[in-house]
């Protein structure tokens, strides 16, 4: 009896241990399954352009159709530069690039996005959602360090997990592309530890879809 006593004892304490790695398991995966899904419709891997930058410029229509585009987007980057305050919001062309340094972003050789970084992507995610009329892509950069196969693979992910986080927040996945430019894009030399910083980097094109450039083309834009 003794010993029967001391088995169901046994057995009574490691049911919450047990119960809890079930649930952590669970959640765990119900986690993983809801970013998988966020992304349902993206494009990934399918560049517009060379770059972020060339999205946008391949995209342009000009004339007035262009002009009234171009005062839509730029309401839009007026909202932008409010609202985020580690971001760098450029106007270009008919669009609107942004551009993340990857170290508030995410720690050294991780995608994982920073707790901080959330609201700034929360905030870009609201802004989006109001100028539901666009086209963006998400483009992810590193610099030389590390392997042409590994940085690649980083800067995908890193890519991937800023586009996720918006489809969580509101924006529909069906707008976006995602595309990793490893270490091919530079934008300053890779030979000092500033240069690098530059070049690890989260960047948002953002562009008129079809129904905007109709509307634009039909003087429907609010200016």
């Amino acid at each position: 009896m003794p010993s029967s006593k001391i088995l169901i004892t046994a057995i009574v304490l490691l049911l919450p241990f047990a119960a809890c790695k079930n649930w952590s398991k669970t959640a765990k995966g119900t986690t993983i399954g809801a970013g998988a899904g966020a992304l349902a419709g993206a494009i990934i891997g399918k560049a517009a352009g060379n770059t972020t930058t060339g999205a946008i410029v391949g995209a342009a229509v000009g004339g007035a159709t262009g002009a009234a585009i171009g005062n839509y987007m730029d309401r839009q980057a007026r909202e932008l530069e409010e609202d985020l305050e580690n971001a760098t919001v450029e106007r270009v062309g008919e669009g609107i690039k942004i551009t993340f340094d990857s170290g508030i972003l995410f720690d050294t050789e991780s995608f994982a996005l920073k707790d901080a970084s959330k609201e700034d992507i929360a905030n870009l995610s609201e802004v989006l959602q109001k100028y539901e009329d666009t086209n963006i892509m998400f483009g992810g950069h590193t610099d030389s360090r590390g392997t042409e196969a590994y940085n690649q693979e980083l800067s995908e992910e890193r890519a991937k997990s800023v586009a996720e986080y918006s489809a969580f927040t509101g924006v529909d996945a069906k707008r976006m592309t995602i595309v990793g430019y490893g270490e091919n894009e530079p934008i300053a030399s890779n030979d000092t530890e500033a240069g690098r910083q530059q070049n690890r980097r989260v960047e948002i094109a953002i562009w008129a879809n079809d129904k905007l450039k109709k509307a634009a083309e039909d003087g429907h834009l609010d200016n």
